[in-house]
C-alpha cells in the first residue's frame, strides 16, 4: 500500500462511523482503532528508543502538546498526516532537517512519520519560518497532531 494510499483510507475512517478496520493480505496488514487511549509505535531496529523524563505516557505528551498550540489561537501549525512515530532528521545522529528560525519552502521536508516500517517524509505545504518545533524527536503522533509553529510567508 502506499503513502497516499494509506492517508486516504486513514481519512475515509476517521470521517466514518467505524470503531475499528483490519484489512490483512500477504504483504500488507494494517489496523485502525477509533475510541482507545493506547497507541502503539512500530518498532524500529536501528533507531534508539527516546529517553523519557516525564511520567505522562506518550499519547498524553502528543495531546497537551496539540492542547497547548490550539491555545494559542493565531498559531499556524504543520500536523501530521498519519499516525506513526515523528522524527526530526533523516537517520540518528544526522542533522535536523530544519530548526528553529529556519526559512523553509513549500515542497522542503521538514521531519519524517513512521508508519509500518515505512519513513514517510513530511513537507511543508506552504512557505514558512519554523517557529517552534512542538513534538520532541521519537515521539508517536496521531493524524492532526501538530508538528511544528510556523510563521507563513
Amino acid at each position: 500500500m502506499k503513502h497516499n494510499e494509506i492517508k486516504e483510507l486513514i481519512s475515509i475512517f476517521d470521517e466514518s462511523d467505524l470503531t475499528k478496520l483490519k484489512i490483512n493480505n500477504k504483504e500488507f496488514s494494517i489496523t485502525l482503532e477509533k475510541g482507545t487511549l493506547a497507541v502503539a509505535a512500530p518498532v524500529v531496529q536501528g533507531l534508539p528508543a527516546p529517553v523519557r523524563e516525564s511520567s505522562q505516557t506518550p499519547v498524553a505528551e502528543s495531546a497537551a502538546a496539540a492542547d497547548a498550540v490550539s491555545a494559542a489561537s493565531d498559531a499556524v501549525t504543520i500536523d501530521s498526516p498519519m499516525v506513526g512515530t515523528f522524527y526530526v532528521a533523516p537517520s540518528p545522529g544526522a542533522p535536523a532537517f530544519v530548526k528553529v528560525g529556519d526559512k523553509v519552502s513549500k515542497g522542503q521536508t521538514i521531519g519524517i512519520v513512521e508508519a509500518m516500517k515505512i519513513m514517510n517524509e513530511i513537507e511543508a505545504e506552504f512557505d514558512c519560518i519554523i517557529q517552534k518545533r512542538v513534538i520532541e524527536d521519537g515521539q508517536p503522533v496521531e493524524y492532526g497532531t501538530p508538528l511544528f509553529e510556523v510563521e507563513k510567508i
